[in-house]
């Protein structure tokens, strides 16, 4: 029986059945194994690559319904000639079954729901970090499940229009790797991520498609966000010195107002965010009777409006709501913008690839949005348009946009190469997913190629990547100057800035307070300073009706003796009150009702 016993223990261990008494097994790991223990492993098994790349591409042969096999003579044949190199094969190969898989996935409907192909795509950039065989490096992973970088994130994910973009991948990834620790992404957080995109999606279809606006919105005009539709947090506008609570409207080229009404919504005001009216939309500071105390507001100014029109988001701690309204109502401005100032026609392929991106930009911060970060989010950084606006160097990434763009249109028109690789655009995208913005015919045919290149950089990821060089000099020269400026200043500024340093730390520390951007601290100082208030008012108040009861009581004297004009005059052990009197007043009673003053007899 211990024999038996013995034998079933050694089969289980055999067979990694105990393998959750060692460590975690991930479904890479399974994967290995079932590829190394199946009669076909020599075929399916690339000796040049490792194992997390050899089970990607397996993957990515499922989905292309080709054998492994069949990948390689194709990238044979379509690849040149450095793209080939033995050195670069392993990263390459994977990359071209990559591209080719994502671009083959996307087109089903539904993709984002499909657990299977958010697990591959982040399959794919861990098996990017390590593609060789001989990598030295071992695979990095958090609770047993594996983490990705930065460039592997920047690589992959922008193959797929909805989840990142070239010129923003780098802050999203920022953003979605701080709930960690900033540098390696997980899983779990990029899977809860694509959920939320996924929920976006769906949220600004069904908003596209009610009857919001119907009477108002010009044909093809979608919408993109909405808010105000709580009556306990409306959005307020004011024009001048009238405030009033609403409804506001964001679509993909304007701004809508709706009065709140007694049992419904005013007619709506619109504010053009596509014709050039020189618009101006700035964060602004709004109060009672036309004070600034709080930052919660977006300024909208144009020559067509005789005066500013200001949009408060009230909330009871921080910006974050206006913050995410100001950027999105830039995005679809600046991207308007980009299109009048490149002379991209109203119509077409350019111009929906444009709005398509900067509606994808939005459908992007409302997913991060879900995430529910403690770390504070700026979304203008994670907008293309805006960062563009931002960055030295953004006009020459618009205008690498732009020339792809034009050539995308020729690609569409023309009949592309044999054996060329192809991409869905983000137009093509945002249509899949039933939010058709323009009204240009759709192609049955992906795009080539144009946000990924296999073995190397796109146009637009070298512009971009020049860009934040420049942008890097930029805050280096800054420093130098400030430290110039430091060193070259007379010691007595020095010195008074040095002991100013605590006062200037205290109003930052007040300012902090102020924004609420601890709330915590935020309500513990109002409190604290509630308590202050209330307790000098109510000392205050008792030392003032101590006075009141000192001058309105009587006073009381003991037995004394004293003379006057000559006279001596004793009191006996009996007390007595007097009044404010003239001294030798006849009509003065010693026994009189209480008084605050002595009164002298005279004696008679």
């Amino acid at each position: 029986m211990s024999s038996k016993t013995r034998d079933v223990l050694e089969g289980l261990v055999k067979d990694t059945s105990l393998n959750w008494l060692l460590g975690k097994q991930t479904s890479l790991d399974d994967e290995i194994e079932e590829i190394e223990n199946s009669p076909s492993a020599g075929s399916n098994w690339i000796p040049e690559l490792s194992p997390v790349a050899n089970v990607v591409i397996r993957r990515c042969s499922k989905v292309l319904g080709v054998s492994v096999n069949e990948l390689q003579d194709s990238f044979k044949q379509e690849a040149s000639g450095s793209v080939k190199q033995p050195s670069m094969f392993p990263r390459n190969f994977l990359e071209y079954c990559c591209f080719r898989a994502l671009a083959l996935s996307v087109g089903v409907t539904g993709h984002l729901t499909d657990k299977t192909f958010r697990r591959l795509t982040f399959d794919m950039m861990v098996a990017w970090e390590l593609p060789s065989a001989s990598s030295t490096h071992s695979l990095l992973s958090v609770d047993g499940d594996p983490t990705v970088g930065l460039e592997a994130f920047s690589r992959i994910a922008p193959a797929v229009p909805v989840i990142a973009d070239v010129i923003i991948s780098e802050n999203l990834f920022g953003v979605l790797a701080s709930s960690s620790d900033g540098v390696r992404l997980r899983f779990s957080v990029y899977d809860k991520y694509l959920c939320g995109l996924e929920r976006a999606i769906k949220k600004m279809k069904s908003q596209s498609e009610s009857s919001l606006l119907s009477g108002f919105r010009p044909k093809g005009e979608k919408i993109l966000e909405i808010d105000g539709t709580v009556t306990t947090q409306p959005v307020l506008e004011h024009i001048g010195m009238s405030t009033w609570p609403g409804r506001l409207i964001l679509t993909d080229h304007a701004l809508y107002f709706e009065a709140i009404k007694v049992v419904s919504f005013d007619t709506p005001k619109r504010y053009s965010l596509s014709e050039d009216l020189k618009q101006v939309v700035k964060p602004e500071l709004t109060g009672p009777w036309g004070t600034r105390l709080f930052d919660k507001a977006v300024s909208y100014k144009s020559i067509s409006l005789p005066e500013p029109v200001v949009m408060e988001f009230p909330e009871l701690k921080g910006h974050t709501r206006r913050d995410y309204w100001l950027a999105i109502i830039r995005e679809v401005l600046y991207v308007h913008r980009y299109m009048n100032k490149f002379k991209i026609v109203t119509t077409g392929v350019a111009k929906d690839e444009a709005i398509s991106k900067a509606v994808l930009g939005v459908l992007r911060v409302q997913a991060i949005q879900e995430l529910g970060l403690t770390n504070p989010v700026r979304y203008e950084n994670l907008l293309p348009f805006n960062l563009c606006d931002q960055l030295p160097g953004g006009d020459h990434v618009l205008e690498t946009l732009a020339d792809m763009s034009s050539s995308r249109v020729l690609d569409r028109t023309n009949k592309p190469k044999e054996g060329t690789l192809y991409s869905i655009s983000a137009s093509d995208m945002v249509s899949q997913f039933g939010l058709v913005f323009g009204s240009s015919p759709r192609s049955s045919s992906s795009l080539v190629v144009g946000e990924v290149v296999v073995g190397d950089m796109n146009p637009l990821e070298k512009a971009v990547k020049q860009s934040r060089k420049n942008y890097e000099k930029v805050v280096l020269a800054q420093e130098t100057v400030n430290g110039v400026k430091a060193d070259g200043i007379d010691t007595n500024l020095a010195v008074m800035k040095e002991l100013l340093l605590p006062v200037m730390e205290i109003g930052n520390w007040l300012l902090a307070l102020a924004y609420w951007d601890n709330p915590l601290k935020s309500f513990v100082f109002c409190l604290f300073a509630t308590f202050i208030i209330y307790s000098g008012f109510h000392s205050s108040h008792k030392v003032f009706q101590q006075k009141r009861e000192s001058n309105d009581g009587a006073e009381s004297y003991g037995a004394s003796s004293y003379e006057h004009h000559g006279t001596a005059f004793s009191s006996s052990e009996r007390y007595f009150s007097a009044r404010r009197v003239s001294p030798g007043c006849k009509h003065c009673s010693p026994q009189a009702p209480s008084f605050t003053t002595l009164s002298f007899p005279t004696g008679e």
